[in-house]
Order: structure tokens, then sequence, then C-alpha cells
């Protein structure tokens, strides 16, 4: 098994980063639609849990990670 590169950890922190940013704009979009507080966040929780597992895959599939 290969061992994982010294800066993977940076990279899974890039992820997260992203995700955050996308879930923020998820749930301001959700919002300004004239959603709940509670739709906001299931919007901004789906578009983080979403664009994180993207991102990592697609690092995965490139083999950066």
């Amino acid at each position: 098994m290969d061992k994982p590169a010294p800066n993977s950890a940076l990279l899974v922190i890039i992820a997260v980063l992203l995700g955050v940013i996308a879930a923020l704009i998820a749930g301001i979009l959700a919002t300004s639609n004239g959603g709940t507080t509670a739709t906001a966040i299931i919007s901004g929780g789906a578009g983080f849990g979403s664009t994180v597992s993207l991102t990592l895959f697609i690092m995965k599939s490139l083999r950066v990670l």
C-alpha cells in the first residue's frame, strides 16, 4: 500500500473549505428565494456534502490524493 503524500491533509482541508463556500452560497440562495432558516440549513448541508465528496473523488481519480 502506498503512503499518502505529505500534503494530503492540506488537500483535504482545501476540499472542506470549498464545501464551506458552497454551503454558504447555497444557504444564501435558499434564503433569498423566500425559504426559511431550516431550508437554508438543509440546502447548505447538501451543498457541503456534495462538494466535499465530489472534490475528494476528483482528487482521488487524478491520483493527487
